[in-house]
């Protein structure tokens, strides 16, 4: 899987999780962090999904919490007006 398609994959897992959670927080009442958006994404993740390269300090639950951030903000939409 080249990075650009795994990182499609990873984007629409973490936009499925940040639906399911914020549904969840919505009709329960119960709020929510990033780091349960996190949670799930890697929960659901198969066990040989790759991980980012050694070539930097980011993990992929950087990479997962920083996605579900731009999500949960907007900020992920700006750039497809």
């Amino acid at each position: 899987m080249d990075m650009q398609t795994l990182a499609q994959d990873l984007i629409g897992r973490t936009h499925k999780a940040v639906e399911q959670i914020a549904g969840l927080a919505a009709h329960s009442g119960i709020t929510f962090k990033t780091a349960d958006v996190v949670d799930a994404v890697e929960r659901d993740l198969p066990a040989d999904y790759p991980a980012p390269t050694a070539q930097g300090a980011l993990t992929r639950r950087d990479v997962i919490t920083s996605m579900a951030e731009d999500i949960l903000t907007g900020a992920i939409y700006e750039d497809q007006v």
